[in-house]
């Protein structure tokens, strides 16, 4: 009753006209930084925190809010329609949404990416206000090791996005590895294979690579092809431009799995998204009848991971509002937000201000609605890009690449950088790499390599602490159990051919 009564509360603050305002501006604006790849919601919260300093507190959270979540329903329609991946969370949604574009169903799978979003988050939300709290405590208990546990539990889902060739994947991966060691050594201070360049002492930009990669390596091997003409067919009528009812039972499973998913590992401090989608794309993959039609265009490759990406938020707000812990930069600049306008995130937050705690809820509720009527609309008009044929199409892409990498560090080094990994992704779809391998690893490696030190520092260098710990060695064992069912498929194949030449 005290939650009913909270809730009522809280759509009475946000249902009052200037809150309303400030929700569709945060979720509007959201949409917006979302299409365009490089600026991020973290930018953007970050420009207009000056402005809310003169707002009330409520309706200031409310709006930038609006923007961190609003920002993942925009981030799938370039990763989906141009292979453009605006931040590391939208790179799974390219997997299948991309191809599904390419077979004519652009507007299907943003309409299931709409769909998903908003699903997931209104579970993200309800799980906020229900048991925000007791997660908050177990959160608690994740130490370095079982970071570390968790960030290898996400790279044991290479085996996943393997394709055909687990070794190729392996060996992307490790790429992905290495690049991530680019730049100072926070422990040690040392420049590692920054070749004496100043632009890479801060390491490889994540959106550098990824739109490397993913935008420019599809337009490379396209032109390649000798590709002509209108590469994408878009069919008409609005009714086969939304997702009609066998997507949405398809997708069932992976509304709930990419809910949860997202919500709990949003809950850990700097998991983030990236390994939320990640891990939600893996187990709707590995618990599908048809794990074969994954890459080439799964409504449910697309449901799940932008299902994870949106929930994440909900959960990335449980360990700021109850504990005061950001587990990512936008959470971060929320946290100083509300210390600016004189709040102390914590324990006492919901107790001492329970009309910005249930305003901000309610107006997650209402802002997840503006947004599917916001975006489900647009759907046809989005899909109409891929009408432009490829001369018109190719150069749109490679403007769109640049200004978004252009954009994040003002930096004409980087530039030349995505041209460099332009050519490395049309090497790899050539060779039959997969890419997204690599932009897991990269986004991974940093995360792992400084849990691990961070663990070998707490024991003074006794590996031991990396598995004797019961919530890390539990993860380490579905890591292992993950990695080796490859293995023991191949093993079995083996077997079993002997035995027929032997019979």
């Amino acid at each position: 009753m005290e939650v009913l009564a909270g809730l009522a509360q809280g759509f009475g603050i946000a249902l009052e006209p200037m809150n309303l305002f400030w929700c569709f501006v945060g979720v509007f604006f959201g949409t917006v930084v979302g299409v365009l790849p490089g600026l991020g919601p973290s930018a953007t919260v970050a420009l207009l925190l000056p402005l809310t300093l003169q707002m009330n507190p409520t309706a200031g959270i409310i709006m930038m809010s609006g923007i961190y979540y609003g920002a993942k329903y925009g981030g799938s329609t370039t990763s989906i329609l141009l292979n453009v991946p605006g931040e590391s969370s939208s790179v799974v949604t390219c997997l299948d949404g991309f191809e599904m574009a390419r077979k004519g169903r652009a507007g299907p799978a943003l309409g299931i990416a709409a769909i998903s979003s908003f699903i997931a988050g209104t579970v993200g939300v309800v799980l906020l206000m229900l048991i925000a709290p007791p997660i908050a405590e177990f959160a608690l208990r994740f130490g370095p090791p079982e970071y570390f546990a968790l960030m290898a539990l996400g790279l044991s889902m290479v085996v996943l996005l393997a394709g055909r060739s687990m070794i190729k994947a392996l060996l992307s991966m490790f790429a992905g590895l290495w690049l991530a060691t680019i730049g100072i050594d926070l422990f040690t201070d040392i420049a590692r294979y920054t070749f004496d360049r100043i632009e890479l002492m801060d390491g490889v930009n994540f959106v550098v690579v990824a739109i490397g990669t993913f935008a420019v390596g599809e337009v490379l091997a396209n032109l390649g092809a000798r590709s002509s003409g209108q590469n994408f067919t878009v069919p008409k009528g609005l009714r086969n431009l939304m997702p009609n009812w066998q997507d949405m039972k398809d997708c069932r499973f992976a509304f709930f799995n990419g809910s949860l998913v997202g919500f709990f590992v949003g809950v850990l401090p700097g998991a983030g998204s990236t390994i939320a989608s990640f891990v939600s794309y893996g187990i709707e993959k590995a618990v599908s009848r048809h794990p074969e039609r994954f890459g080439t265009g799964a409504v449910e490759g697309v449901a799940a991971p932008e299902a994870a990406n949106n929930s994440e938020t909900g959960g990335a707000l449980v360990p700021l509002l109850t504990l005061g812990i950001p587990g990512s930069g936008t959470t971060a600049i929320l946290l100083a937000a509300l210390i600016l306008w004189g709040l102390k995130p914590g324990p006492l937050l919901i107790q001492d201000h329970p009309q910005m705690f249930w305003g901000l809820v309610a107006s997650m509720y209402i802002g997840n609605l503006m947004l599917l009527v916001l975006n489900l609309p647009l759907v046809p008009v989005f899909a109409q890009i891929l009408r432009l044929p490829g001369y018109v199409l190719y150069p749109v892409i490679l403007g769109v690449s640049i200004v978004g990498v252009y954009s994040v560090d003002q930096r004409l080094m980087d530039v030349w950088l995505v041209g460099g990994f332009g050519l490395l992704g049309y090497a790899m779809r050539r060779l039959d790499y997969p890419s997204a391998p690599l932009i897991l690893g990269l986004v991974l490696g940093d995360l792992m390599e400084n849990a691990v030190r961070q663990s070998l520092m707490m024991s003074n260098g006794d590996i031991s602490i990396l598995y004797s710990r019961p919530l890390a060695a539990t993860m380490l064992l579905f890591t292992a159990a993950i990695l080796a069912g490859p293995m023991f498929r191949q093993f079995n194949s083996w077997r079993l051919k002997a035995t027929e030449q032997e019979a």
